[in-house]
């Protein structure tokens, strides 16, 4: 079964940053991720992702954009240990 990644990402021109991550997270963990997207209807900065039901980034909250490595590492890092609970 494959783990559930969630990204809420602001409809009004984030698009493009989260199909971005979601081409590298499915290169990182090809065939485990189920990964969607869900642009908001109003422009809200919203670039929130949840791992497993867990919010793991919030741009609102400070995090930015997933837009270096440190801040994809430590994506990857929740995902592989929700990865390894569900074993």
């Amino acid at each position: 079964m494959a783990l559930a990644v969630r990204v809420v990402y602001c409809g009004a021109g984030y698009k493009p940053k989260y199909l971005q991550l979601k081409e590298k997270l499915e290169h990182e963990f090809p065939g485990c991720l189920d990964i969607c997207g869900e642009g908001t209807p109003q422009v809200t900065g919203f670039f929130e992702v949840t791992v497993a039901g867990k919010l793991v980034h919030s741009k609102k909250r400070g995090d930015g954009y997933v837009d270096t490595e440190s801040k994809f590492r430590k994506l990857v890092t929740a995902i592989k240990a929700a990865l390894a609970q569900c074993q």
